[in-house]
């Protein structure tokens, strides 16, 4: 895994918390399905979704979200190794979701609720251990859950500008909080931020 983009258009970019405890990489195809396009179709079409919800736990932990197209192949855990042993953890949603967050700085890197496994991969020209996700089995459709905060990338990366998000009109708000309107990418809903 070099700072190149791969062959099929998906680029590396390195993410962290903020004392560096929690260190990730994710693999992002830029731009998402065309804004307008339910997230329903981004899902059908394997491209990434962007979008902020104003349900509570998002609203108040500050996400915003990024949903890979294939977790298993687009997230990787540099550390900590063993995350449900070495971060604090905090669950909602029927505590199905998981919000693990550094015990030191109290940053959320992500929001998980998938089985993962250590293996050995390349990472910037050489063999290391690294969490991944397990992949569900040939043929079946992963029915688990996977969220980077985009807050947490960072910043100055070749091909990564957040203020592009917003002024391409790539986020999608999600009415979660109550569930009485559309999705949109305009405006936010209430209670929910830009």
């Amino acid at each position: 895994m070099s700072s190149e983009a791969k062959a099929d258009g998906r680029r590396p970019y390195k993410g962290s918390c903020h004392c560096g405890f929690i260190q990730y990489i994710i693999y992002l195809e830029l731009p998402p399905l065309a804004p307008g396009a339910p997230q329903d179709e981004a899902k059908d079409k394997n491209s990434v979704r962007i979008y902020k919800c104003n349900c509570k736990p998002c609203h108040k932990m500050g996400l915003f979200h990024i949903r890979l197209p294939s977790p298993p192949d687009d997230f990787v855990l540099l550390s900590p190794l063993d995350s449900f042993k070495e971060l604090g953890d905090y669950t909602c949603n029927k505590d199905i979701i998981h919000f693990p967050f550094c015990k030191k700085c109290g940053v959320r890197c992500f929001a998980i609720d998938w089985e993962g496994e250590v293996v050995e991969k390349e990472v910037d020209g050489e063999k290391k251990s690294v969490w991944v996700l397990k992949k569900p089995p040939e043929g079946e459709q992963p029915k688990t859950y996977l969220s980077i905060n985009a807050h947490t990338i960072e910043a100055g990366q070749e091909g990564f500008d957040l203020r592009e998000w917003h002024e391409k009109g790539w986020i999608n708000y999600l009415d979660e909080l109550d569930e009485k309107e559309e999705d949109r990418y305009d405006v936010p809903h209430r209670g929910g931020v830009y």
